[in-house]
């Protein structure tokens, strides 16, 4: 199994690095992901929300790296 990392992407003529394309794909998951975490009240389970959510935050990005 060869892995084909690439480091920089071509967006339309403009190089961008793939850890920030990974990042917006995690920020734009988390966006959906937290009205859901509202509705089922995880305030009252997690104690610190946005340590949690930022903790979210680097296992999206790394599980996007890994995928992707």
């Amino acid at each position: 199994m060869e892995l084909d990392l690439r480091p920089v992407l071509d967006v339309g003529g403009l190089l961008v690095s793939s850890f920030v394309v990974h990042a917006g794909l995690a920020i734009a998951t988390l966006l959906i992901l937290s009205p859901i975490l509202a509705k089922v009240r995880a305030r009252r389970v997690i104690w610190n929300l946005p340590l949690a959510e930022f903790g979210l935050l680097v296992c999206l990005i790394g599980l996007y790296t890994i995928l992707l």
